[in-house]
């Protein structure tokens, strides 16, 4: 019981960290959704053409991917901690600049600073929440709830979306971006003069010194790290996260980007499609709160093979739902708002969530941020690409095979989950007979 009230004491001591960090995500969230939700009025408002709406589209997309494979190095000109504070204020200069963009090349620039800024954040910002946490129980609680402000940002955007639709011209967008301005900017003066962070920090550095060597504290490359002692491990570690990662990654960006779309065309009218991603955002929100709570105990692993089991069975329902799924008018849509209901559902506890447990405490901490950089920024090109195509798979005449193939994903990400799990399994039972058989030694010569 105690030890439980001790857990929990530190994680409230804690929070306000994961909650600066989780800002971060909110804002990495609420510009991906923002921006596709105010597309066509950027479209009307600076007269652009389909091209250039597909350029600033992907762009957003291409620049998110770039940031995260440069984080790893980010943190090695400016270190962990002042890349940490500042990013936030580079994102802000984004926001501002697509706020006064009056022409395409200027909400391109806008889009791409912010891209990098928010591809930048999200793994340096985990990285510093497992470097200060003074334990992995706490480690995989906070970082588990920085996901909460992820989805956090995708209901407040769709929220501001559907208030600001009826405004005129391009005043609309502006303000949509003018909100993420003043929330860059009190993450940016936030995680700049906390003196509770700084404190954090020097705990951390002071925990660090105390049992490391010189050597071992420095920074690690990843050549060094699949070369290494535990090399294979860490590569097998890899392998299994980054499949899990870009597979479901595949599923969880084509609804993020095309959920309305996906929806007016099965029948809904606009006001109802956003209006239905209020709602079922609500859900995925409500479930994330769920999973947090369980991230660093013996349940989590429980709950990943419910939420995957989720998620396969909605898309196979639609699969084979989906001849009555556009039948009888603007009533059609609703096996669609079923399925993404069920995957909003199970995505949060098989999902971004425990893929960012395990990647920060499956690591050394000198190679996290680089090691989630090159994950995210790899799963994010994937993406870009898939999301070309994506468009005509969610079309009432061909979401059928999309649903199935949808399905097989869902294995993938499965069969990657359980065999991280049974990695960690194995490797965490031989450090264990390694220290016991340590100890017998040491009583033994003693």
């Amino acid at each position: 019981m105690s030890s439980k009230n001790g857990k929990g004491s530190l994680v409230k001591k804690y929070s306000p960290l994961a909650t600066a960090a989780g800002i971060g995500s909110m804002l990495g969230s609420g510009c991906i959704i923002g921006l596709s939700a105010t597309l066509p009025v950027w479209k009307a408002g600076l007269n652009l053409s389909v091209a250039e709406i597909g350029i600033i589209s992907g762009s957003l997309t291409f620049a998110i991917a770039f940031g995260s494979l440069l984080a790893g190095q980010i943190t090695k000109w400016f270190g962990l901690i002042r890349a940490f504070n500042w990013l936030n204020l580079i994102y802000a200069v984004g926001a501002g600049l697509c706020i006064a963009a009056t022409n395409f090349i200027a909400l391109f620039v806008g889009v791409i600073v912010i891209g990098l800024a928010s591809g930048c954040d999200l793994p340096i910002s985990l990285t510093v929440v497992s470097h200060d946490a003074p334990d992995e129980a706490t480690s995989a609680e906070l970082i588990s709830s920085t996901q909460i402000f992820w989805m956090i940002g995708v209901f407040i955007s769709y929220i501001c979306s559907f208030l600001l639709s009826g405004v005129k011209g391009v005043l609309g967008a502006r303000l949509v971006f003018g909100i993420l301005l003043v929330f860059a900017i009190i993450t940016w003066l936030w995680r700049t003069l906390s003196k509770q962070f700084r404190q954090f920090h020097e705990d951390d550095a002071a925990r660090q010194a105390a049992k490391t060597t010189t050597a071992s504290a420095q920074k690690i490359s990843l050549r060094e790290l699949f070369d290494g002692t535990n090399g294979r491990k860490y590569l097998k570690y890899f392998v299994a996260i980054l499949t899990f990662y870009v597979f479901w990654n595949l599923i969880a960006n084509t609804w993020g980007q095309f959920q309305t779309y996906a929806l007016t065309n099965a029948g809904a009218s606009q006001t109802q499609a956003t209006g239905l991603g209020i709602i079922l955002n609500l859900v995925a929100l409500l479930t994330t709160i769920a999973f947090a709570s369980v991230a660093g105990g013996k349940w989590r692993n429980v709950a990943f093979f419910v939420g995957a089991f989720i998620q396969l069975g909605a898309f196979i329902q639609l699969g084979a739902l989906v001849g009555m799924a556009f039948i009888g008018g603007s009533a059609g849509f609703m096996p669609l708002a079923i399925t993404i209901g069920l995957y909003n559902v199970g995505s949060p506890l098989a999902g971004e969530s425990i893929y960012k447990v395990w990647t920060q405490e499956s690591f050394p901490m000198q190679a996290r941020a680089s090691l989630q950089g090159i994950i995210n920024g790899s799963s994010r090109m994937v993406c870009g690409l898939f999301a070309l195509v994506t468009p005509f798979l969610v079309m009432p005449s061909h979401i059928k095979m999309s649903m199935f193939g949808f399905s097989g994903i869902v294995v993938v990400v499965i069969i990657a989950g359980t065999t991280m799990m049974h990695l960690q399994h194995k490797y965490h039972q031989v450090t264990a007979k390694s220290e016991a058989n340590e100890g017998s030694t040491v009583s033994a010569n003693q």
